[in-house]
């Protein structure tokens, strides 16, 4: 039997107010939960896979196993950013968001537990597939669940929101990417696969108990089918969806920093100087400065970097992305660097990849913060999921690239046609051009804002425009 909504009397729109919606805290504290379940078992995955499932299974070329962990690691996460297709025509058409979320996350619980239990390629496959639609089906739905929550009054607290949101996100990003290394390094794989699986648990149980404060935008049914194919449902998604293609080159880059990044910094001097002590990171490590710098530089981009940037030159959503695009580039070129000196025999430091870093994470969040808030805003009103669906393909379709891309350049003696340096050059060479050619596409494309309307509820005044701040 679905899961109800609450007995109380919900109004399927935004209550007129200036403030903060109340049922943001438990959205966002969910978030934080399942993003430190999802980021906890993706930053081990691929080293889970070359050094201890495929020698297990007699796989013992390093190289070949390399790739292979590395196509493995793509193609989940392809799928993981595939399935929000899925969640968002549930979600949009027959169960509303909460149903929704409520579902797919007892479905990602079970997901953890597989790959738990059962080490083995059985397990990882079954674990893998689970947590690709319980973590792809909630995704779209919880983005437009947020923003579901605000009106007209106040809409302009949308931007600051879904900062915070992208906040949550890499808070519990962060805590993950650097504990679940460790858990698996001290207790195996039972413990690190398990502990993603109990906050997810936790996550599911906070976003229950905020069920009597939220704003519950009924699904569209027949609604939902008849905008979609509407004139303006259709030029929707036509329109974004040629933006999404070249956000996909973005995500090509980026996702590898949980796969190509982490085994080449297998070759690097890990030991950090922290208080006078050494300490000797571990390769899978290494991902937990992407979201530390998220939290450090979203609120320099947001309170310094756009305000002072917009004196000079208005950063409307699709100027950030383009810029967003072309520093993307440069962390790859110094991955080729990287490598170079690898192949050369040396031991280049782990601040290589923190400098590289810096570059990504600041390209992340003029390309993805700011796209995810230009999907919601730019989706018709019963299309909010389905649109951010389709945002979230944008990183399936990126991760498809890379992992076909490590697929077909194995030779059958198990050398590679990109060797050492060239990899890296070709992927940041391919992202250059992929801005180039967005940046000609930003000039003609035509924006229309779609905010949800807000209704009087009784025995409160009808809504006043906010003042902004």
């Amino acid at each position: 039997m679905p899961p109800s909504l609450p007995k109380k009397k919900y109004r399927d729109a935004p209550a007129p107010s200036k403030h903060m919606p109340k049922g943001i805290p438990y959205i966002v504290a969910n978030e934080c939960a399942e993003r430190f379940s999802f980021y906890g078992m993706r930053s081990i995955l691929t080293i889970y896979i070359v050094t201890i499932l495929l020698p297990a299974a007699g796989e013992l070329d390093v190289l070949e196993n390399e790739k292979k962990g590395t196509e493995i690691f793509h193609w989940f996460v392809m799928s993981a950013y595939l399935f929000p297709l899925f969640g968002a025509l549930i979600s949009d058409g027959i169960l509303g968001k909460y149903r929704t979320i409520l579902f797919l996350s007892l479905l990602y619980c079970f997901g953890h537990a597989a790959i738990a239990i059962d080490e083995t390629f059985f397990g990882l496959y079954l674990g893998l597939a689970l947590i690709s639609m319980g973590a792809g089906g909630v995704k779209p739905c919880v983005s437009a669940h947020v923003g579901d929550q605000f009106g007209k009054t106040n809409e302009r607290l949308i931007p600051r929101v879904f900062s915070w949101f992208y906040f949550s996100i890499n808070l519990g990003a962060a805590l993950s990417s650097f504990l679940t290394p460790l858990l698996l390094e001290w207790y195996g794989a039972k413990v690190a696969f398990g502990v993603p699986g109990v906050l997810m648990l936790i996550a599911t149980i906070t976003f229950w108990a905020g069920r009597n404060v939220f704003v519950h935008i009924p699904p569209g049914g027949a609604g939902f089918i008849k905008e979609a194919f509407s004139g303006k449902g259709l030029s929707a998604i036509l329109r974004l969806s040629v933006i999404y293609v070249f956000i996909a080159m973005f995500w090509a880059l980026f996702d590898q920093t949980g796969s190509t990044w982490v085994l080449q910094a297998r070759h690097m001097d890990l030991t950090l100087n922290l208080f006078g002590k050494q300490i000797e990171l571990l390769p899978s490590q290494l991902q937990v400065v992407n979201p530390v710098l998220i939290l450090v530089l979203i609120p320099v981009f947001s309170y310094v970097v756009y305000p002072q940037v917009d004196k000079i030159w208005k950063l409307t959503p699709l100027r950030k992305i383009s810029v967003g695009m072309f520093l993307a580039a440069i962390p790859f070129v110094l991955s080729a660097i990287v490598q170079a000196k690898i192949d050369a025999g040396e031991t280049p430091s782990l601040w290589w990849q923190v400098v590289s870093y810096v570059i990504l994470t600041s390209a992340e969040i003029l390309v993805s913060i700011t796209a995810l808030e230009f999907s919601y805003t730019q989706a018709p009103k019963k299309m909010k999921s389905w649109i951010m669906a389709l945002f979230f393909a944008s990183v399936a379709l990126g991760n498809t690239f890379t992992a076909l891309v490590n697929h077909f350049i194995l030779n059958e003696d198990g050398t590679s046609k990109l060797e050492g340096p060239a990899y890296y050059y070709f992927f940041a060479g391919t992202m250059t051009a992929t801005a180039v050619l967005f940046v000609v596409v930003a000039i003609f494309f035509k924006e229309h804002s779609y905010i949800q309307e807000e209704e009087p509820v009784e025995g409160e005044p009808e809504p006043q425009e906010a003042p902004l701040e």
